[in-house]
Formats: structure tokens, C-alpha cells, sequence
């Protein structure tokens, strides 16, 4: 390594370095979004494309998870470079009184607006979903809109145009006396209605939330999600969204952590994740390092191409985001030991 990379990366604020950090197959560059954050903890980050070559990313930030004082915060990427954070949406409700916001989901379909979806509650078995938009790539916001009762909303990663044009919204639930659920919900007018879809059936008794939607050829669907089953879980679908099969084990290992995941202009399916299982001292939860990418041409065999994180820290690296930019190239965001939000470009082509 150059010492002026080694400056570069010393200055910017990335943490120390670390053995093989300089050489993740196909990295391009990584940058720390909004360094100099008025809030302790961060978390929950997710990325958009507004325009060719400008980013948009939110997270929730503040004093810790759960904390009335947690905001939803969005930066804007330009030209190589993150601008400063602005607060865009909190948990103030009419009589004064505050809840924490969770897990934003920024999405914005071709020549559409810019949606902002998020959560409002004193935890997840009780929040309830909010949305926002913005004609405007994200400079200025509507008033916030909440959804009818039973509908979240996209609970952690990004909705799918389909191709009859339907919105397809990965969902769950938490604790709400069945366990966690996966669940889909779909908009057949552009965001303004929204209806659920049926529920995959929990298979061989799977606990899984937070799905992400992969696109395989003829119109088939595969949604990849979070369990405590100590595997990333998958499910199908041969009707556009509208029925699922039971849920049953990929062979990517997950650690009770978010992950997510994307069809590739090329075709191939691309998954961030924690590649650990759970801690024998600690059934259902494991560490959340590393970080890794993995690929594969029919979203059963899965290839590990690259590891983005892989030194121990005390809140690992989490909930990662992922999109493809007109340009190919792969964005990831994630959360960094809960006190940062890191953006990294990737090259497909070079896996």
C-alpha cells in the first residue's frame, strides 16, 4: 500500500487498518457517510439512486436504539463525495410526546418520485409504518403519511417494480403472537394503495423477517431472509408476489442478522451478509463479523467473493444495503460497530 493511499484512508476517518483491507476483490472506494454525526449511535442504513451519479442514503441515528430522541437522517453523495446529513423525519406526535424512528427504506422507480418509508413506535411489535416523498431527489420532503392499519411497508430492504408494473414490498413482523413472519405487501397504483400478499408458510419452523427480492427468469421470485434458524432462509414465488412457498434453508449462514440482496444487471444474485452462525454461548445470535458478498447464477449456489469487514468489533458490522447504479457498478451500506454508516463501490465484473 502507498503511503499516500494509507494517508487518505487515515484522514477519512475509516477506522485502522486492517490485514487485506486494501485488497477486497473489486473494491473501488470506500467513504464514511456524515463522520461528524451529532449523535452517538447509528444504525439501519439504505441507498437510492436519484439521478446518474448521485446517491441518497438515510439511516436512524441518536442517542441509542429505542431512544425517543432517534431521528431519521439522509445524506447526499455527489461527485465523489458525501455532503453533511440532514434530520428528515422523527417520532413527534401530536400531544408533544416522542417515539424513536427505525429503519428507513429509501426507493424511488424510474421516473417516479423518491419514496422514504419508515417505522414510528417504542419498538418493533408496536410500531406502525410511515412514508414520505420527494419530487425532488431528497433536497425537500411531504409531510409524513402513515399506512393503514396491518400495512408496514418495506421493513428493511428495498421494493421491486414487477414486471406488470406492480410495487412488491418485502415485509415482517415481530412478536405479534405467531413469532416473526415474513409477509409482502403490494401496490398495483404506484404507491398510492397498498394490500398484503400472502404469507409463506414457516416450513421446517422458521423464525425469519426482513426479506430482500430476487428477479429469476419467466417472472419467478425469490425472497432471501433473516432467521433465528442460524441460516439466511429462503422462499419462491411463480405468481408475481401473490403466493409464497414455505420457507426453508439456504445455504448461507446468518447470525440472526439483516442482510440484503439484488438481481444484477448481468443476471446473477448478489447477497451482503454476516457469514457466522450463532455463538454456542448464546442460542439464536451470533457475531456480526465479517461482512461478505456473495453471488450466484441461480440463487441456490452461492460463491463468496468478497469480504468487506472481517476485524472483531464489539457491534460487528450490520444491516447492510445494496443497490446497482446505472453505471454497473454495486453500492453497500452498512452500519460500522454502531457508530458509523460506510459506503462501499464495488465492480461486479471483477467476480
Amino acid at each position: 500500500m502507498s503511503f499516500v493511499r494509507w494517508m487518505w484512508l487515515l484522514v477519512s476517518g475509516v477506522g485502522p487498518l486492517v490485514a487485506g483491507e486494501d485488497s477486497v476483490p473489486g473494491r473501488i472506494a470506500m467513504h464514511v457517510v456524515n463522520d461528524s454525526a451529532p449523535y452517538p449511535q447509528c444504525h439501519a442504513s439504505t441507498l437510492a439512486e436519484v439521478a446518474p451519479g448521485h446517491l441518497v442514503a438515510a439511516w436512524f441515528g441518536g442517542t441509542h436504539e429505542r431512544h425517543p430522541d432517534v431521528c431519521i437522517w439522509l445524506a447526499h453523495f455527489r461527485e465523489g463525495r458525501w455532503r453533511n446529513a440532514v434530520r428528515v423525519a422523527d417520532g413527534v406526535q401530536a400531544d408533544g410526546s416522542r417515539m424513536p424512528t427505525w429503519n428507513p427504506v429509501l426507493f424511488q422507480p424510474d421516473g417516479g418520485v423518491l419514496h422514504l418509508f419508515y417505522k414510528v413506535g417504542p419498538n418493533p411489535r408496536q410500531w406502525w409504518g410511515e412514508v414520505k416523498t420527494s419530487a425532488d431527489g431528497g433536497e425537500t420532503w411531504s409531510e409524513a403519511r402513515r399506512l393503514p392499519e396491518g400495512l408496514l411497508g418495506p421493513i428493511k430492504n428495498k421494493p421491486v417494480v414487477l414486471d406488470d408494473g406492480r410495487w412488491l414490498a418485502p415485509s415482517s413482523r415481530e412478536g405479534d403472537g405467531d413469532g416473526w413472519r415474513v409477509h409482502f405487501e403490494v401496490s398495483d397504483d404506484g404507491g398510492r394503495t397498498w394490500r398484503r400478499s400472502e404469507s409463506p408458510g414457516r416450513g421446517a419452523g422458521f423464525d425469519a423477517i426482513q426479506p430482500s427480492v430476487l428477479r429469476h427468469p419467466g417472472g419467478r421470485l425469490q425472497a432471501l431472509c433473516r432467521s433465528k434458524q442460524g441460516v439466511v432462509a429462503m422462499t419462491w414465488s411463480e405468481d408475481g408476489g401473490e403466493s409464497w412457498s414455505p420457507l426453508a434453508a439456504t445455504t448461507l449462514p446468518n447470525p440472526n442478522s439483516g442482510t440484503d440482496a439484488l438481481t444484477l444487471a448481468d443476471g446473477r444474485h448478489l447477497v451482503v451478509f454476516n457469514p457466522t452462525a450463532h455463538r454456542p454461548d448464546h442460542s439464536g445470535k451470533g457475531d456480526r463479523h465479517p461482512l461478505a458478498v456473495a453471488v450466484s447464477n441461480d440463487g441456490l449456489a452461492w460463491q463468496r467473493v468478497a469480504t468487506l469487514e472481517h476485524e472483531p468489533r464489539p457491534a460487528g458490522y450490520a444491516y447492510p444495503a445494496v443497490i446497482q447504479s446505472r453505471d454497473g457498478r454495486v453500492h453497500v451500506s452498512y452500519t460500522w460497530d454502531r457508530r458509523r454508516i460506510r459506503h462501499v463501490i464495488l465492480d461486479p465484473t471483477a467476480w
